[in-house]
């Protein structure tokens, strides 16, 4: 694609998926669109069901396909999501109406990233368009519910063994430079995890006019977190510190008695390093610190199995391979040297980077407002995005020797 012609198919392709509410858990309709338009492509595309049983029993869907070249050679993922946050308050905008403005198109997941997939549909019909061998195989996934607590799409590719674990690179198309507020192009070389863990404290009723017969359980769990507040989180030299954050606290109600029980919710991020283990050590030394007269008691949050509980960060070395040849395709599509950055929150790239420990790039559109009113691309840097993608996979497959 070239000149006037990629602008206006891309921004049809973007301006059909953005008019399509998806989010997540409700991802049907999309996926259907996603299914037929890459079939009519020529891209080999076929829908992997699942059932998630235990916290929300929820039925998802994806889009996946296995383009093979015929010849060895490596085995390149490329991944996005097509579901979306719930419409926020605020906008100004049709949040699905796909209204172009200048260079921007608005609309929720425009950015965030539903120009992303756009752009691994774009580049997997220019690829097929030569039937010649190439190396190597390529395994994309159009998945559901990123957005949702768990990641469930990219989670059952996995279980299933639909993202194998030897795969050699992993591409998403995340708006690296939308997140990481940098400049086009920029490609992320790795992210910080994360756990959701409460700590709950039992104390014990009395009356309000004789509190000290009791113990304050709101009390007791404020000491905690507090303490916890205080912890010296440690750096890396790429990801900088972790964080902790209370996102929820709850505790007594009654009108003259002394609160019993009491609990705080805290979204622990982690560097390369940290783990639920030294999380949840951290959390039973804060609660010692305190020293507090009650009891208290650290958990997880329910997850559907233990290996989707939490997010583990990861680091991708900049000399490896894949990144030099991803950086070269960069600067040959826009001209410019991309910058290179580092996520500060959890997605899907925790999974194949951390959990799989797959060589993981996100590269993706400049945008803004992602998870905000009149959220919105740049559509330039999604043609952009598409032609890298393309560029990039002839480079490995060796279809541009």
């Amino acid at each position: 694609m070239s000149g006037s012609f990629a602008v206006c198919r891309t921004s049809k392709l973007l301006s059909d998926l953005v008019r399509i509410p998806s989010p997540y858990f409700h991802e049907d309709e999309i996926m259907d669109f996603a299914h037929g338009w890459m079939k009519k492509e020529g891209i080999p595309a076929e829908f992997h069901r699942f059932h998630e049983k235990e916290v929300y029993d929820y039925r998802g869907t994806n889009v996946i396909g296995a383009i093979e070249g015929g010849l060895p050679g490596p085995v390149v993922v490329l991944n996005g999501h097509l579901d979306t946050v719930k419409v926020c308050e605020g906008w100004t905008r049709d949040p699905y109406g796909a209204s172009i403005e200048g260079n921007r198109m608005y609309g929720v997941g425009a950015c965030d990233m539903k120009s992303g997939c756009a752009a691994i549909m774009l580049a997997l019909a220019e690829f097929v368009k030569d039937a010649s061998p190439f190396r190597g195989r390529i395994l994309y996934s159009l998945v559901c519910d990123e957005e949702g607590p768990f990641g469930l799409g990219t989670d059952a590719l996995i279980l299933d063994g639909i993202i194998p674990q030897e795969a050699d690179v992993a591409v998403i198309t995340e708006p690296s430079s939308a997140f990481a507020g940098a400049a086009f192009p920029s490609m992320c070389l790795g992210a910080r995890g994360g756990w959701n863990y409460s700590v709950k404290v039992h104390g014990r009723s009395a009356h309000g006019a004789q509190p000290e017969n009791g113990i304050n359980a709101v009390s007791e769990a404020a000491r905690i977190l507090l303490e916890l507040e205080k912890t010296e989180l440690k750096p890396h030299e790429k990801l900088g510190r972790g964080s902790l954050c209370c996102v929820d606290f709850h505790g007594g109600g009654a009108v003259l008695s002394v609160p019993d029980e009491a609990f705080f919710s805290v979204f622990r991020h982690v560097v390369v390093g940290e783990t639920k283990e030294t999380v949840l050590r951290e959390a039973e030394a804060a609660i010692e610190r305190a020293g507090i007269k009650g009891e208290a008691e650290v958990r997880f949050r329910e997850a559907p199995h233990e290996d989707c509980d939490g997010f583990p960060a990861y680091v991708v070395p900049e000399n490896n391979p894949y990144v030099l040849n991803m950086a070269a395709v960069m600067k040959k599509v826009t001209g410019k040297e991309p910058e290179t950055r580092y996520f500060s929150s959890v997605g899907d790239f925790c999974y194949t980077g951390g959990r799989l420990n797959i060589p993981t790039l996100v590269v993706g559109p400049q945008g803004g407002n992602f998870h905000a009113a009149d959220e919105f691309v740049e559509i330039d840097t999604v043609v952009a995005t598409t032609r890298i993608l393309h560029e990039f996979l002839c480079r490995v497959s060796g279809r541009n020797e």
